[in-house]
C-alpha cells in the first residue's frame, strides 16, 4: 500500500485530500497519516494542508522496492518487487521464489550481490552502493527451444534504455549477452530456465549493470566500464530498473506474439557491435573465423565465411575483433 500511495502522490499535479485516500485504501485516517510519516522518515518530502491534502515536494534518490514499485509504469513486469540489501545471487533468489510459487513479472532486485555469477560461472563484480543486480521471473507459454532468445529480448531492452537517457553514448550489444559502452562492457545478462522436454516451468534472467563504480579489479579494468566513469558523475538506479522493465514489456510483448524476434531484429542489429566485423566463434568442433551479419528471426548470429558460404551461431564464445583484447 505504501508504493501505491507513494505513486498516487508522485503523479497528482495537485493535493489528494486524506479522505480520497481512504476511500481508495479502505482505510482509516489514521492509517494513511502513519504512511505518510514513514514516506517522511524515508526521506520524501510530503506537504500537508488543511482542507486540501498530501502533496509530494520533493523525493530522495533511494533504492528500494517502494521507490522502484511507485515508479513502475508497466502492465504486469515488476509490480512486486523483492528488495535485498544484499544477497548472494538474485538469480537464485528468484528461482527460490518460483519453487514457492511467485508470479510471471516477479523482480529480485539487490543493492549488492556477494556471489553474482556470468556466463560459464565467472563472477560478477557488484560493490555495495553503485551497481544494479536485478532478476526477472517469467513463466512463459513458449517451446523450450525458444528460451535463449530471451537473452537477446532483455540486451535489447537494456541498450533501449541506455541509448536514451545517454544520448551522447556510443551503446552497443555484443551479442548474446553484453551490453557495451565506448566498447567496453557495462551490463551482463545470464538467463536461466527451469524446463521439461516441451514445458518451461519459468525463465529466470539476470542482468548486472555498472553504474557507479569508479575502479574495477585488475582483472576486468580492461575490458569494464560505469556510467559513472563514462559521465564523470553519480547515476540514479532507479530509473534505469523502471526503464528496462518498461523497454522489455514492450518488447516481450512482440516476442511472444511471434514466437521470435522478427519484429525488432533491425532495432537488435542497429545496437550489435558484431555487425559487419570479423569474428572468432569459439565451437568445441573447432573455433572459426568469418563476417557477422547480424541476428535472424531466431536470435541466430549469421556469419558470412572467407568462401562466402554462411553458418549460424546458436551459442558459445564469440569474439569481436577491437573488443575484449581480440586483435
Amino acid at each position: 500500500m505504501k508504493a501505491e500511495l507513494l505513486r498516487l502522490l508522485r503523479n497528482s499535479t495537485d493535493y489528494i485530500s486524506g479522505q480520497e485516500l481512504c476511500e481508495k485504501f479502505g482505510v482509516s485516517r489514521t492509517a494513511i497519516w502513519k504512511l505518510i510519516g514513514q514516506l517522511r522518515e524515508e526521506g520524501y518530502d510530503i506537504e500537508a494542508v488543511t482542507n486540501k491534502g498530501y502533496r509530494l515536494v520533493s523525493y530522495p534518490q533511494v533504492f528500494n522496492a517502494v521507490e522502484l514499485m511507485s515508479r513502475m509504469n508497466t502492465e504486469w513486469i515488476g509490480k512486486k518487487v523483492y528488495f535485498r540489501e544484499e544477497t548472494e545471487s538474485t538469480n537464485t533468489d528468484a528461482k527460490n521464489l518460483a519453487d514457492a510459487g511467485a508470479g510471471n513479472g516477479t523482480l529480485v532486485v539487490a543493492d549488492t550481490q556477494t556471489g553474482g555469477k556470468g556466463r560459464r560461472g565467472r563472477s560478477w563484480y557488484s560493490p555495495v552502493g553503485s551497481s544494479i543486480s536485478f532478476s526477472l521471473l517469467l513463466r512463459p507459454e513458449i517451446s523450450p527451444q525458444c528460451a535463449p532468445m530471451l537473452t537477446l529480448v532483455m540486451g535489447v531492452a537494456v541498450a533501449e534504455v541506455l541509448h536514451n537517457l545517454y544520448r551522447d553514448m556510443d551503446v552497443r550489444i555484443k551479442w548474446p549477452n553484453d551490453v557495451l559502452i565506448n566498447d567496453k562492457k557495462v551490463c551482463g545478462i545470464l538467463t536461466e530456465m527451469n524446463a521439461e522436454m516441451d514445458y518451461i516451468h519459468d525463465v529466470v534472467i539476470g542482468v548486472g549493470i555498472n553504474v557507479n563504480q569508479d575502479e574495477f579489479p585488475e582483472e576486468v579494468s580492461e575490458i569494464a566500464t560505469s556510467l559513472r566513469m563514462v559521465t564523470g558523475e553519480k547515476q540514479e538506479r532507479t530509473p534505469i530498473v523502471v526503464g528496462v522493465m518498461e523497454f522489455f514489456e514492450y518488447y516481450y510483448g512482440l516476442f511472444e506474439k511471434q514466437q521470435d524476434l522478427s519484429a525488432f531484429v533491425d532495432i537488435y542489429d542497429s545496437y550489435l557491435i558484431n555487425r559487419k566485423r570479423e569474428v572468432c566463434v569459439l565451437d568445441p568442433k573447432g573455433s572459426y573465423k568469418g563476417i557477422a551479419e547480424g541476428i535472424n528471426d531466431r536470435g541466430e548470429l549469421i556469419i558470412r565465411m572467407p568462401d562466402k558460404s554462411i553458418r549460424r551461431v546458436s551459442s558459445g564464445e564469440v569474439s569481436v575483433r577491437g573488443v575484449y583484447g581480440y586483435v
